[in-house]
C-alpha cells in the first residue's frame, strides 16, 4: 500500500487529523492539502502521520488539480458554511475530475441527511447542495454518515448529560434510538472505505445506537449514582425554540455551529428522521467500535 497516495483536505481539523493518522496506520501515504501559510509545526497530528504538506489555494484550479494528481482518492474533512462546503468543496471536486482521480469522499459525517427534509437543518442543506454539484460526475463519491460524534457526550457542556446534577436530557420520547460514533472510529472506518474501490454512494455506521434511557442506565452503572431522565419538552417545543433562537440571533448565521444548529441536530435525532438504517458496521471487520460505556469509564478515571 506504500505507493497509494490519498489527498486529504481539512487535515488540520479534529476529524481530519484523525483520518490522516488512520490512513497512515494502514500504510497509506497522505498528502495533506493545507491553506497557504500553514506550517508543519502547527499540525502535530500530521507530523505523527508523516503526511506530506501541500500548500494550496482553492481558487487556483490548475494548482489544486496538480496537488491532487496521482492520488487514488480525495478525502474532504473541510468544515464551514456555503463558501467552504459548497464552493471550496466543488473547487476541490473539479480539481479531482481534472486530474482524473477516481474517487472522492465528501465532508458529510452526520446523521442521515438524505432523510431530513429541506429546511430542517441548515448544514445538511449545504451538503445536499454540494451533492447536486457532483451528481453527474464520473468521479465516484462515497459519503460516510455516522450520527453524532459520541465524544460530545463527555463534554463539560454536553447537550444530553448533566454530570453535576446526574441527569440526562431528552425531547419527545426517552426511548427514541439515537446514533453516536466516536471521531476515532469514524476516522478508522473512513480510512477503510478509502481502501475499498467498491464502496457505495452512502455508507451508514453507528458505533452506538442507544436511547436517552440507555444513556441514563449506563451512566448510573458507571458512576454508581442514579441518573434521572429529564424531559425538556416535545419535538414541537424544540422546533419552536429553534425558530425563536435563530430569529433572535441573526449574526449567528455566520457561525459554523451556532446554538440553533445544535438544536436542529438534536431535533433530527429525537424525531427519528436522521436515524441511520440499515447499518454498514460489518463492512470492514477490522474496525472496532468504542462504546459509550467505555467513554464514560475514561471520563470517570480522569475525573
Amino acid at each position: 500500500m506504500a505507493d497509494k497516495i490519498i489527498a486529504l483536505a481539512g487535515a488540520t481539523g479534529e476529524l481530519g487529523g484523525r483520518i490522516a493518522t488512520a490512513l497512515a496506520k494502514r500504510g497509506v501515504s497522505v498528502r495533506a492539502l493545507v491553506r497557504v501559510g500553514t506550517c508543519a509545526e502547527s499540525t502535530p497530528s500530521l507530523r505523527r502521520s508523516n503526511a506530506e504538506l501541500c500548500q494550496v489555494s482553492f481558487d487556483d484550479a490548475a494548482g489544486l488539480s496538480e496537488a491532487v494528481a496521482g492520488s487514488s482518492c480525495v478525502v474532504s474533512a473541510l468544515s464551514g458554511l456555503q463558501e467552504v462546503i459548497v464552493v471550496a468543496q466543488t473547487q476541490l471536486f473539479r480539481a479531482a475530475e481534472a486530474a482524473r482521480v477516481p474517487r472522492f469522499i465528501p465532508s458529510d459525517f452526520s446523521c442521515d441527511l438524505t432523510r431530513v427534509p429541506r429546511g430542517e437543518n441548515r448544514n445538511f442543506d449545504l451538503r445536499r447542495a454540494f451533492h447536486r454539484e457532483i451528481a453527474t460526475s464520473s468521479v465516484r463519491a462515497t459519503s460516510i454518515l455516522n450520527g453524532a460524534f459520541a465524544d460530545m457526550l463527555t463534554w463539560k457542556r454536553s447537550p444530553l448529560y448533566d454530570f453535576a446534577r446526574h441527569q440526562v436530557m431528552y425531547w419527545g420520547s426517552p426511548d427514541q434510538s439515537l446514533d453516536f460514533t466516536t471521531m476515532d472510529d469514524v476516522a478508522d472506518f473512513t480510512a477503510a472505505a478509502v481502501m475499498d474501490p467498491s464502496s457505495p454512494r452512502f455508507l451508514r455506521i453507528s458505533g452506538n445506537s442507544v436511547s436517552a434511557r440507555d444513556l441514563a442506565t449506563t451512566a448510573s452503572e458507571v458512576f454508581g449514582v442514579p441518573y434521572e431522565l429529564v424531559l425538556q419538552g416535545s419535538l414541537d417545543d424544540l422546533a419552536d425554540r429553534i425558530r425563536t433562537v435563530r430569529a433572535s440571533e441573526p449574526a449567528s448565521e455566520a457561525s459554523v455551529f451556532p446554538p440553533f444548529q445544535g438544536m436542529q441536530y438534536l431535533h433530527n435525532m429525537f424525531s427519528g428522521k436522521g436515524k441511520l438504517e440499515p447499518l454498514d458496521n460489518d463492512r470492514y471487520p477490522d474496525v472496532r467500535w468504542t462504546t459509550i460505556r467505555s467513554l464514560l469509564e475514561q471520563k470517570k478515571d480522569h475525573a
